[in-house]
């Protein structure tokens, strides 16, 4: 990549004015696959400068100069997939399969459902007779977006942020940027003006920070733990800017007794699925006591099926945890479990017999796992799922809402009733039930530490404007 160690601000690619050089890693095989610059002070100005010098007239495009530039970045993008989904897999560790078919095909299925937003979105709605509500563009946009799904969100930012007329500096995690340094290609490519897109690499405290606090940034939207988001929260306290927030997860699989046969198969996937880098994975398998020593048995089964190695390769597989950082993060977590007294049925500490090198897990399951539990409470994204049973419906609820956090939670059951009430009691963002995804454009958020804001279709476009009252519009008295 040739302007790996470049940043993209004002509409072309430019040397950092005070970087310095960042390795990064291959998660698969613990080697150096690029080096890109972290930015300082001066090079984070420089991007914001751009984006405000853009944004008077970006602002006040028509809605068909926008949809058009979109359509074609969303052309460009798929016809440049591949090349993203060996980004994706070299930086982060996608096997080949997940990064085609899901890394980067999130991208193109929100940019479509954007893009069908944005199409009928009222900018302009009539509040009475004679007032009219105007949805106008915050500003210039900080998007801090994190490593585990680069381009779901990078696009769940970057173009409702451009549909709605925002300018914005995009600063992608310095972990996985080579996938952000491609679509900021993409961007070029597409012809968009000037200043209303620009990328810095850098990381959390330096430019994350620099952008937060910035005065001439209007609007925060950052996706990562909740300990950086209470952090970017405080930074931008001083300036009181809209702070979205898109954090952790601790969700809860809720498997009644007359759940579908493959309710506990899915939920293990569904856990394992990124290897376990996911905030709305389901971690905490709550199953009702009938069923529950099936339960642990069909789950050991899957964990112990369950297939570990490179990404380069081919197949349904997981690859490594993204970092070292994060190999010793998991690795630390699956021995308290079992120091806790949590019962392991699967997996455990160390890789995967024949991995000796790479950030690989073991696919591990813990049962009888408890509230007093580390494991219970800590988001610990990875291969790592707990399981616990449940006597009642109101005691399947309560377990699942104990817990700081509240963005996705599960439902597997046979009765319909049943189901409906139990989802409209959890505390959480969003509810699946019976293995039914969501819809293009569903309103992506959560509640509690799990943030707060929407992403996706309209939700996501209203989230960059602001709120206008004008009394007076018609003549009429």
């Amino acid at each position: 990549m040739s302007n790996a160690k470049n940043f993209y601000i004002d509409g072309q690619w430019v040397t950092p004015e005070d970087g310095c050089d960042f390795d990064v890693t291959n998660p698969s095989t613990e080697e150096v696959c690029a080096a890109i610059s972290l930015g300082g002070q001066a090079d984070t100005d420089k991007a914001v400068a751009a984006a405000r010098a853009a944004f008077g007239e970006w602002a006040f495009s028509a809605r068909s100069e926008r949809m058009a530039l979109l359509q074609k970045l969303l052309e460009i993008y798929k016809a440049r997939a591949e090349e993203m989904a060996q980004a994706i897999s070299l930086e982060m560790g996608a096997p080949q399969d997940l990064a085609r078919a899901q890394q980067v095909g999130a991208g193109s299925w929100h940019m479509e459902g954007f893009l069908k937003a944005l199409d009928t979105f009222e900018f302009e709605r009539n509040f009475t007779a004679t007032e009219k509500t105007l949805y106008e563009p915050i500003g210039v946009c900080a998007l801090i977006t994190p490593w585990n799904w680069p381009m779901n969100q990078i696009v769940l930012k970057v173009i409702p942020a451009l549909a709605t007329g925002c300018t914005m500096v995009l600063k992608p995690s310095e972990v996985a940027p080579l996938s952000g340094l491609l679509f900021a290609e993409f961007i070029d490519e597409a012809g968009f003006p000037k200043g209303v897109f620009n990328l810095v690499n850098g990381d959390g405290p330096g430019v994350g920070s620099q952008l937060s606090c910035h005065p001439d940034v209007d609007m925060v939207s950052f996706t990562g733990s909740s300990r950086a988001g209470k952090l970017i929260t405080k930074a931008a306290a001083d300036t009181l800017k809209r702070v979205s927030l898109e954090l952790g997860g601790k969700g809860a699989n809720i498997i009644f007794a007359d759940a579908d046969e493959k309710a506990v198969k899915n939920g293990v996937i569904r856990c394992f699925r990124n290897t376990g880098q996911s905030c709305n994975a389901p971690t905490r398998m709550l199953v009702e006591r009938s069923r529950y020593d099936t339960a642990v048995a069909e789950a050991t089964a899957m964990a112990e099926a369950t297939v570990v190695g490179p990404a380069s390769e081919e197949g349904r597989h997981i690859g490594p945890l993204v970092s070292a950082a994060q190999f010793e993060k998991v690795q630390g977590l699956i021995e308290q479990g079992i120091a806790e007294g949590a019962r392991l049925v699967a997996g455990g500490p160390g890789r995967p017999d024949g991995l000796n090198r790479g950030y690989y897990t073991r696919p591990t399951v813990f049962a009888d796992v408890t509230p007093d539990m580390t494991i219970y409470n800590e988001e610990i994204f990875g291969p790592v799922l707990s399981i616990m049973p449940f006597e009642t419906e109101e005691d399947a609820i309560r377990i699942a809402n104990d817990t700081p956090y509240g963005l996705t939670n599960y439902i597997q059951c046979g009765d319909d009733e049943k189901r409906r009430r139990v989802a409209r009691h959890l505390r959480s963002g969003m509810v699946e039930t019976n293995g039914m995804g969501f819809a293009q454009g569903s309103p992506f958020g959560g509640y509690k530490q799990s943030g707060n804001g929407r992403e996706g279709g309209v939700f996501g476009l209203e989230e960059f404007c602001e709120v206008k009252a004008v009394s007076g519009w018609s003549a009429k008295r």
